[in-house]
C-alpha cells in the first residue's frame, strides 16, 4: 500500500462564495446543538454537505464555548444552560416565571459568544 492510500483527506468546499455564515450566534448554537445530537445518534458530520453549506463545523463552535469558559467569561451554569435549551431547539421564555433566569443566562452566554464566532466568520 501507498503512503497516500494511509492519508486522510479532508473535504474541501469547491466554492468558499457559497458558505453561509450564521445570522446570530443563537442560531450557531442551535445548529450545533442539531449537529452534535446527531453526531451522538450515529451520524457522520461531513463538512460542505448540508443543505446550506456553513462556514465551520460544531466542534469549532463548542471550542469557542470551551475558550470563554476557560477565560472565566461565562459559568459552567451558562454551559448547562445553553445545552439544555440547544437540546430542545428553542430558546428560554422570558414570559414564563420558571424560565426567567434560564433566558437571563441564555442571553448573557450568547451575547458573549457571539464576538468570537464574529471574528472566525462563522457569524455575519
Amino acid at each position: 500500500m501507498s503512503l497516500a492510500s494511509h492519508r486522510r483527506h479532508a473535504p474541501v468546499l469547491t466554492d468558499i462564495s457559497d458558505v453561509v455564515p450564521f445570522a446570530s450566534a443563537e442560531e450557531a448554537w442551535f445548529w450545533t446543538m442539531a449537529g452534535l445530537s446527531a453526531r451522538a445518534a450515529g451520524a457522520r458530520i461531513v463538512a460542505g454537505l448540508g443543505v446550506k453549506p456553513r462556514p465551520c463545523e460544531p466542534d469549532d463552535v463548542v471550542r469557542c464555548l470551551d475558550r470563554l469558559y476557560r477565560q472565566r467569561r461565562i459559568d459552567l451554569v451558562h454551559v448547562r444552560i445553553l445545552k439544555m435549551y440547544g437540546e430542545r431547539q428553542v430558546p428560554p421564555d422570558p414570559r414564563h416565571p420558571a424560565d426567567r433566569s434560564a433566558w437571563r443566562l441564555w442571553r448573557e452566554a450568547l451575547d458573549r459568544l457571539d464576538w468570537p464566532l464574529r471574528l472566525k466568520g462563522i457569524v455575519a
